[in-house]
């Protein structure tokens, strides 16, 4: 667990805008963009299908939360598990969802979600500066809970490695588990891990 929740001389007003809607939320120093919304996540945001409106959605790495208030925003008969190691990250996803009235989020340690929820979709813009082995055991974690038909979207910048992600992703998974590109967009890659639906065909990894 790291990072104490703000106080109230910290944490500061930011206007942004997710999918199409102008909203006003609370960041603090000491979490992941405090003081914007990043490139990465605005990518995401542009290249990733509205989330199906019911079972679990989770935001991994959720920071104060811009992927998953959009997708409670989206999909407001859906649970939102957001998803970060930080205190001071959680609270202020709980704020924001306060303050935008969506009960549907649940900010939670990772420890926190529990083993048999299984994931109608995944948004992700993940921590890739924890390293290679960090990042690898988090998605292997992670991805492999997706429902038959469901689809993870993760961005990773280019030169930080988004296609060696994509095919170390293609060789590590799980079958049926099948990596993609989605998307390209401003120097960012967008990763689509697709678990088909019962009965489909599908290879364990394309380009």
């Amino acid at each position: 667990m790291a990072g104490r929740p703000a106080g109230d001389d910290e944490r500061e007003v930011l206007e942004v805008r997710l999918r199409g809607r102008d909203l006003e939320v609370e960041t603090a120093p000491g979490v992941f963009s405090a003081g914007r919304l990043d490139l990465g996540t605005r990518v995401l945001l542009r290249e990733a299908p509205t989330p199906p409106d019911g079972g679990h959605l989770l935001d991994l790495g959720c920071g104060w939360g811009p992927l998953a208030l959009a997708m409670a925003a989206e999909a407001p008969g859906a649970v939102v598990w957001a998803v970060d190691v930080s205190e001071r990250a959680l609270d202020l996803v709980r704020r924001n969802a306060d303050r935008l009235g969506l009960p549907g989020v649940r900010a939670v340690l990772p420890s926190e979600v529990p083993d048999d929820v299984v994931l109608a979709g995944l948004w992700s813009n993940p921590p890739i500066r924890v390293g290679k082995d960090a990042l690898h055991a988090l998605l292997l974690r992670w991805l492999p809970r997706l429902a038959p038909g469901a689809d993870a979207h993760l961005v990773v910048q280019r030169n930080l490695g988004a296609d060696s992600l994509q095919a170390w992703l293609g060789g590590a998974l799980p079958a049926p588990l099948e990596a993609t590109r989605a998307g390209s967009a401003k120097g960012y890659r967008v990763l689509r891990v697709r678990r088909p639906a019962d009965g489909a065909a599908g290879t364990h990894a394309t380009s």
